[in-house]
């Protein structure tokens, strides 16, 4: 079972930053054999991925230049770098854990609650 709390997100204009962070937690986690990713939901819209990492990290291609992905496994977090933010990029970000990299949300069986991200245009 492994215990996933997100942070970072809040109101910013188009064009801002932001850095989301997820802390993972577990008595039999072992985070550094662990994917992580990070997927969004906006009002009305499936959830859709915006990127991964394992030992090397994966996006979406609508993030490419703008994200980035990147772990702490001595602090057993991973974070999600928001630059040139977009008011499409507006949503609830989630943060997934599972054994393998994958871009399917349906791949990930442990997620966190989420974090709200608004970006204003």
């Amino acid at each position: 079972q492994v215990q996933l709390v997100e942070s970072g997100g809040g109101l910013v204009q188009a064009g801002g930053s932001l850095r989301l962070s997820c802390a993972a937690s577990g008595r039999t986690f072992s985070f550094s054999n662990y994917a992580l990713g990070w997927f969004r939901q906006a009002p009305g819209k499936e959830r859709e991925f915006v990127a991964a990492i394992s030992w090397y990290p994966i996006y979406t291609d609508s993030v490419k230049g703008r994200f980035t992905i990147s772990r702490d496994n001595a602090k057993n977090t991973v974070y999600l770098q928001m630059n040139s933010l977009k008011p499409e990029d507006t949503a609830v970000y989630h943060c997934a854990a599972d054994v393998d990299i994958s871009r399917v949300a349906a791949a990930y069986r442990s997620w966190g609650q989420g974090t709200q991200v608004t970006v204003s245009s």
